[in-house]
């Protein structure tokens, strides 16, 4: 890890809230520290340093993050740098719902014209491969990629999602695309870039000032219930990621078993080699092929880099807006899975969103 990242432990909050509603929300609890989350700052320098790193030759040159299995997510999901020893599974997360239920709305991009959005064609919204998003809208400027380096020089490609917040700068990913559950080492050089497509970014790279993972998923060398992740990023010609290009809603302690779409930038030939903005969608079933597993899935696979995309409810196909519920997490066959955002998923975000 790089020595000038710094690492803290802070600890579990719970937020017993009603849904916040507006369109700039203000989170009702002050996090407190506790136990649990692990943020890791990065300084003004390295920020500097990670913007002029990642020049179009690196961008192109990184190795897209695989998922995991199902039946191997006592292990570090990563596939830059998968666990060695299998590490016996702790105590699940919090059941589906078992807390609060907590709804953060989406942000119009400012960047974007609603005469700009048009919806994607009917015939190709349900499918159990991933097609091409071609409907614009909010997705298309919130989800991008994500790139990062590792401790030993090898470079790496994910997704991630703005999340609404009231810092106005965190995006959801994936644990395993920022820290390695073997080691817990930290992914340095870590950079979002917000409707990223075919080398271009149109909206700039956003650099992370910190990472924010759950101590739980190194501490179980990788167990996929706790395999999300929040980054905090810097601004872009003085403009917080938010006012740049909207964000999407975000809902703690959802119901389960809901109509989803997910996205991200899968590498395979099929989704444009990691070069263009991906879609599935269907209808969440639980995860039964796991035991202690509180993930939920559908029946559609995304590649590897589409590691951290988005999982969304209640998405509108006309203006490209949800709410975000999970992330891309694993995959076994024709299903891939995302963890379910529960009380240690809130916690994480209070802490990278106040």
């Amino acid at each position: 890890m790089n020595p000038r990242l710094r690492a803290t432990g802070l600890a579990t909050v719970l937020l017993a809230a009603a849904a916040l509603a507006g369109a700039s929300p203000a989170l009702a609890v002050t996090p407190a520290p506790s136990a649990g989350t692990v943020a890791t700052h990065v300084s003004g320098n390295d920020q500097r340093e990670a913007a002029r790193f990642w020049t179009a030759a690196r961008l192109r040159g990184a190795k897209d993050v695989t998922t995991a299995d199902p039946a191997r997510t006592g292990r570090a999901a990563s596939g830059a740098v998968p666990a060695d020893s299998f590490v016996p599974t702790p105590p699940p997360p919090e059941a589906a719902g078992t807390g609060a239920r907590v709804l953060v709305p989406p942000r119009p991009a400012p960047a974007v014209s609603p005469a700009s959005r048009t919806a994607p064609d009917a015939s190709a919204a349900l499918a159990s491969d991933p097609t091409a998003w071609t409907g614009g809208g909010l997705i298309s400027t919130t989800e991008g990629k994500v790139f990062f380096q590792n401790s030993t020089g090898g470079t790496f490609a994910c997704s991630a999602t703005v999340a609404n917040s009231d810092n106005k700068s965190i995006v959801l990913t994936a644990g395993h695309c920022v820290v390695d559950a073997a080691t817990g080492e930290v992914y340095q050089n870590w950079v979002f870039i917000p409707g990223y497509a075919n080398g271009n970014r149109p909206y700039g790279t956003f650099t992370a000032s910190a990472l924010f993972h759950r101590d739980e998923y190194v501490s179980t060398g990788g167990n996929a219930n706790y395999d999300f992740a929040f980054a905090k990023v810097g601004t872009v010609n003085g403009a917080t990621l938010a006012d740049t290009v909207g964000a999407q809603g975000i809902a703690f302690n959802s119901p389960t078993g809901q109509d989803v779409h997910s996205f991200g930038y899968g590498g395979s030939a099929a989704e444009g080699g990691g070069e263009r903005l991906n879609h599935c969608e269907g209808t969440e079933f639980a995860d039964t092929g796991r035991a202690g597993s509180t993930m939920w899935g559908i029946d559609c696979v995304q590649t590897g880099g589409s590691s951290g995309g988005g999982f969304l409810s209640n998405f509108d196909s006309s203006t490209g807006g949800g709410y975000l519920v999970g992330n891309i997490s694993v995959s076994a066959g024709s299903n891939e899975y995302h963890p379910y955002l529960g009380n240690e998923a809130l916690s994480l975000y209070q802490q990278a969103g106040s």
